[in-house]
């Protein structure tokens, strides 16, 4: 497991909020929550995809945000908004197919991109650990056409096998599981973003598939850290550090009072 610090110049963090960034397209939308997926939203508006439309949970819709909201219902994420209305009508555009990506994380994650942020063990009244719940998280897994995960520790704890609780859908058992559900054809996750690398799921079995390691970790480093056996793509790059021009905007543009990169 990598530091803080993976490289001189930049953190972690940043690199995640970067390789996040730039999985999403120009004149796409975005369902997101706070913390490293608004950053990433917003950093990647700033870049390479002005017209990148936000949608945030809480109601507000395509704001010009001109610094970092603390959460959805941050009247920041009001400003200069095109429509300010409920999370209703949020829901209900996805559910028209308003919505290309929408980002989640969960405390555990299997090989079918399923989410667990319901409860660890096997006693759903006597678990281990509770966990918060789904919130909208199953609604966004069920109904955008992409997810992108974020999973800032990648650990065979956390990509188990199977995961203790599905609260948001992935590929469920696999290919055409979905569809079985009652879920739209050609959704699901598309990405998954963690401390050592870049993940995506392949277009066949609808397992998870290694792309990219981050700078200074091995492909065998990532299959040690994972619990179920992992696909590996042909050809695993490395991913990008951020540029000058990427850190200049996190820290002075976005995230200007510290809140994600306090340091």
């Amino acid at each position: 497991m990598l530091n803080n610090n993976i490289n001189e110049g930049y953190t972690l963090k940043e690199l995640m909020a970067c390789v996040a960034s730039r999985q999403l397209k120009n004149g796409k939308s975005v369902a997101v929550g706070t913390g490293i997926p608004l950053v990433s939203a917003m950093l990647a508006q700033q870049t390479h995809a002005p017209d990148l439309v936000i949608f945030f949970e809480a109601g507000s819709v395509a704001p010009q945000l001109v610094s970092l909201p603390i959460s959805v219902g941050d009247s920041r994420t009001l400003h200069k908004a095109m429509f300010a209305t409920s999370l209703v009508d949020i829901m209900d555009s996805m559910r028209r197919g308003f919505i290309d990506y929408a980002f989640l994380s969960a405390a555990q994650i299997d090989k079918y991109g399923n989410l667990n942020s319901t409860m660890i063990g096997s006693d759903y009244i006597k678990p281990k650990v509770r966990l918060p719940g789904s919130g909208g998280a199953n609604d966004f897994a069920s109904l955008a056409w992409e997810i992108i995960i974020i999973m800032d520790r990648h650990s065979p704890e956390r990509f188990v096998e199977k995961v203790d609780f599905i609260t948001s859908p992935g590929y469920l058992n696999g290919p055409g599981a979905r569809e079985s559900a009652g879920l739209s054809e050609n959704t699901g996750p598309s990405r998954v973003v963690t401390d050592l690398g870049l993940f995506d799921f392949h277009p066949k079995s609808k397992r998870m598939r290694l792309i990219a390691t981050h700078p200074g970790v091995t492909i065998e480093e990532v299959v040690n850290a994972t619990d179920f056996e992992l696909i590996i793509a042909d050809q695993v790059s490395k991913s990008l550090p951020p540029t000058k021009e990427e850190l200049h905007i996190l820290h002075n543009v976005i995230d200007t009072e510290g809140r994600i990169f306090n340091n």
